[in-house]
């Protein structure tokens, strides 16, 4: 049996990199830790209009946070280990990994990372591309 895709069209060529990332975004676990906001802030003076990921980390230091961008996607990793020399009574807060991925389009960059009261932000940035408008010559073979 033939899959049909929705960007099968005649008329949308070369899109075969959008219906890839559309496929693994869809089979990415969605286990929803550590929740996040994607914002828009706003065109400053100083500042272009710019996205920013924010992540409830509480509970991570610095080193136990790693942010990296491998083949247009942004992954956060987490990784806090156990103290084996803590003696608890009652424990509700367990040592936790995690794994959170963004997919990023063409273009897109890391600004920077910055670790505040518990929430981790990560501020990206996609540059006006130069609008280029070329003619195409047309051969006459007669």
């Amino acid at each position: 049996m033939t899959r049909i895709s929705p960007l099968s069209s005649p008329f949308l060529l070369g899109f075969d990199d959008i219906e890839r990332a559309l496929t693994r975004v869809s089979k990415s676990a969605n286990d929803g830790y550590p929740p996040y906001n994607i914002e828009r802030l706003a065109k400053t003076e100083q500042e272009p209009e710019r996205l920013r990921i924010t992540l409830a980390v509480a509970g991570f230091t610095q080193e136990q946070l790693d942010v990296s961008v491998e083949e247009n996607q942004l992954i956060i990793r987490g990784r806090q280990i156990d103290d084996q020399e803590r003696f608890y009574l009652h424990r509700g807060i367990a040592a936790r990994q995690f794994q959170r991925s963004f997919l990023l389009v063409e273009g897109m960059q890391v600004l920077g990372a910055d670790l505040s009261n518990g929430l981790l932000s990560v501020d990206l940035i996609r540059p006006e591309p130069d609008r280029v408008i070329r003619k195409i010559n047309i051969l006459n073979r007669d």
